[in-house]
């Protein structure tokens, strides 16, 4: 493994002048953590697999059953595929890394791997807006569900959610890819992050720094206004329940749900906060961790918090498992 790690660096060295797509970049994985790679395998191949499965038997479930073709468990099945397609971007990339060292990645490889990461992350903030609406309507204004989300309205937000992620990463991306790779391409990072990319980069990279800061803060800031605003219109309507156990249920709904996105929103904003302001104060393996765990937990988490509590999806995946085993009476 250190063989092949040091001939890989060797032959990055060689091709570092290079400015064209042919480079290659090699990807280090934990920086100052090599040593801890292995122990890393076990966890995050445990959590890769409940993300596959639970989000998988969540799109299952769904589409199966036609009583749940409703709006809430429309945008949780496309939370769903996100969180599939958001692991596997990085996962089986990191696992190759953490166990042989192999961290060399093609530049259109990694920069498809940028675009599909971080275009993924905006979509999944735009759906746990839409699932904090979609809660909002049902619990605050239940006689109008039906008509406020409409099959055009929530192919409207869907819409809307996609391009304003694409709109997003697409100059992002461009910036970025467009730079000069004349020095190192060691990435010191597990997986093809923008900031981290950028900074081999022979010219400025100020202008593309700036743009995800500003971008990632609106699009996020803008959420979590809209998604707080939701939640506390939904808390003050239970509080008003007489019902003390209808009360207990909502305040754990909400309480689980807002926990979820607390792992979601923090160490994404806190890593890219902290690559600008706090270099210096938080260790650049710290720094990586919180980028790694932010692509790695909600994927792992959604499943079992937005889908396996749901009543009706429980009860339903648990039909389809038992019909997948063999008939223990025969």
């Amino acid at each position: 493994c250190c063989f092949h790690r040091k001939g890989s660096q060797e032959m990055l060295e060689l091709t570092s002048n290079y400015t064209s797509p042919s480079i290659t970049f090699f990807l280090i994985g934990i920086p100052g953590l090599e040593v801890t790679h292995l122990w890393l395998l076990v966890p995050l191949s445990t959590m890769y697999i409940v993300a596959l499965v639970g989000n998988s038997l969540i799109l299952t479930v769904i589409w199966v059953d036609s009583a749940l073709h409703e709006p809430m468990y429309y945008f949780l099945c496309i939370l769903a595929l996100v969180d599939i397609v958001m692991a596997t971007s990085v996962v089986p990339k990191m696992l190759n890394i953490f166990w042989s060292g192999d961290g060399i990645i093609g530049f259109a490889a990694c920069f498809t791997q940028m675009y599909v990461v971080h275009a993924a992350t905006a979509v999944e903030t735009g759906l746990l807006l839409a699932m904090a609406f979609d809660r909002y309507v049902a619990i605050c204004k239940p006689l109008h569900y039906q008509t406020i989300l409409t099959q055009q309205t929530m192919l409207g937000i869907s819409v809307a959610i996609i391009l304003r992620a694409t709109t997003f990463m697409t100059p992002l991306s461009w910036m970025v890819s467009h730079l000069p790779f004349c020095g190192s391409l060691m990435v010191p990072h597990s997986y093809c992050e923008h900031m981290a990319v950028a900074k081999l980069g022979c010219a400025d990279h100020m202008p593309s720094d700036l743009y995800s800061l500003i971008g990632s803060s609106i699009i996020v800031g803008i959420d979590v206004i809209f998604i707080a605003t939701c939640y506390s219109r939904i808390l003050q309507a239970v509080f008003r329940l007489s019902c003390r156990d209808a009360q207990l249920k909502a305040l754990s709904t909400c309480g689980s749900h807002v926990g979820v996105m607390a792992l979601y929103y923090l160490p994404g904003m806190v890593s890219i906060y902290v690559a600008w302001f706090g270099q210096d104060l938080v260790p650049l393996p710290v720094q990586v961790l919180l980028a790694d765990f932010y692509l790695v937990i909600p994927p792992t988490l959604n499943p079992l918090i937005y889908g396996l509590r749901t009543k009706q999806i429980r009860g339903r995946g648990w039909s389809i498992l038992k019909s997948c085993l063999p008939d223990q009476a025969n």
